[in-house]
């Protein structure tokens, strides 16, 4: 468990992703000099809406998490070779009261082949597999704020090659596969009863996560990258993307004609982005990096009956300053405007549409100051602003605010204790609830 949102990447790449780690930050760091290295961590915690219900049904829990780790990383002569796998284990007292199943699992697997061909062409594979229960574990624009019961999977693979034309110009070609799979399936027609009312027993109620978000996404970019000065960078960048939704599922009734339903697949999309950008070191611990332009999406498969045009146009921007005061200790704040998938998919009454999406305007900070050289203490803050288009909530917005606190102290190479806090505060939007929700923990962290 290691997102702890400090690199201007994790920014860049998915502003849904910022949300501090379910618990806390991962303050372990592998021993260079090591090809493999092993931990585990067992932390107690009380959370006191892990079902992230709204408030008025939210229910609290103790527990503990134990999570082990490990790590192996190949270094050979123009090639890395790494793997790293990390196991969660989850258990909520009060679920184990209520008779339910108190244990929830995670799993993770990360996968990357580094080879530089020659002193200019460099080349890189990753995967990230993940499999979990609590959604915030997630990365990238599918991430969602709710949690979602069952075994939900999401796979990562990204080819990147880096050329060094000359000392000045160079470019970056990269291609990424996201396929998301979530459990929840089973809608039909009978789950959208005309007028609302109880739906049949054994009939799921309404469209499930699966039917929205199941999806395969394939994207390729470009950046031409031009060293003006050794502190003073540019770029020019185009991405492609297209996403497929598998649910093959009924995912909202045409209001005006209840014999006529949306599907999954009527979200398929696809989409261009243009963007200049720059880098600037003002001094050798101050950087500045800013990426802006435009996107254009088209979604290209909607039924006939729906009303509204397919194509939009909207901003792109991925901004963040990062200070590094001391060795160890720096600043960030950052700020991305994108467009994400959205969870909710409501026709309109008045003319049938669909919404198909949001576009979230992200402000996120942190803070990471070494109190002592044993004593590390990280501050994570986090805000964004989802505004969706098209549909019964065309134009509604929700708000999500998010904290995290976390104290680590390391005894030795081996052994470190960490305490901490975090807060999610998440504002309703049409059909979708609010909540909030508030976690405090305490672990230990063993490392050889």
């Amino acid at each position: 468990m290691k997102k702890i949102f400090v690199s201007a990447g994790i920014a860049a790449i998915g502003a849904m992703s910022l949300h501090a780690d379910e618990y806390a930050p991962d303050v372990t760091a592998m021993d260079a000099s090591k090809v493999w290295s092993v931990n585990g961590t067992l932390r107690g915690f009380y959370d006191d809406n892990y079902a992230t219900a709204p408030n008025g049904q939210k229910e609290g829990s103790a527990g503990f998490e134990f999570s082990p780790a490990l790590s192996v990383i190949v270094p050979l002569q123009q090639t890395e070779l790494g793997l790293r796998y990390t196991y969660g284990l989850y258990y909520y007292q009060q679920r184990e009261n209520q008779g339910t199943d108190p244990i929830d699992q995670s799993h993770e697997a990360d996968l990357w082949i580094d080879h530089a061909f020659t002193e200019r062409w460099e080349g890189k594979l990753e995967d990230t597999f993940t499999s979990q229960q609590n959604p915030q574990l997630s990365s990238g624009p599918t991430a969602l704020p709710y949690r979602a019961g069952g075994n939900n999977i999401q796979n990562t693979a990204t080819a990147t090659l880096h050329t060094e034309w000359t000392m000045l110009f160079s470019d970056d070609l990269g291609y990424q596969n996201t396929y998301v799979h979530y459990d929840q399936h089973g809608a039909t027609t009978a789950s959208f009863p005309v007028p609302p009312a109880t739906v049949p027993p054994g009939v799921v109620s309404g469209a499930t996560y699966g039917g929205l978000l199941d999806q395969d996404g394939n994207s390729i970019y470009l950046n031409l990258n031009y060293q003006y000065l050794p502190d003073l960078s540019f770029l020019v960048g185009y991405q492609f993307q297209l996403v497929n939704y598998l649910g093959n599922e009924p995912i909202a009734p045409n209001p005006l004609n209840a014999t006529q339903f949306y599907y999954s697949n009527n979200r398929d999309q696809y989409s261009h982005t243009a963007y200049l950008g720059g880098q600037y070191t003002a001094i050798e611990n101050l950087s500045l990096s800013v990426q802006a332009g435009f996107q254009y999406s088209d979604n290209f498969n909607l039924p006939s009956f729906d009303g509204q045009s397919s194509g939009s146009l909207q901003p792109y921007a991925s901004i963040a300053l990062t200070y590094t005061y001391m060795q160890g200790d720096y600043a960030q704040i950052g700020f991305t405007q994108s467009e994400s998938s959205s969870a909710t998919a409501n026709p309109n009454v008045q003319n049938g549409s669909l919404t198909l999406y949001s576009e979230a305007s992200v402000l996120y900070a942190t803070i990471n100051h070494q109190i002592t050289p044993s004593l590390l203490a990280s501050i994570v803050g986090h805000y964004q602003y989802s505004s969706f288009v098209s549909g019964n909530d065309d134009g509604g917005g929700q708000n999500w605010y998010s904290v995290g606190l976390n104290l680590s102290y390391t005894f030795n190479p081996h052994l470190s204790a960490e305490a901490g806090y975090n807060f999610d505060y998440l504002t309703a939007a049409g059909p979708l609830p609010g909540y909030t929700r508030n976690q405090v923990y305490l672990g230990v962290t063993a490392t050889y």
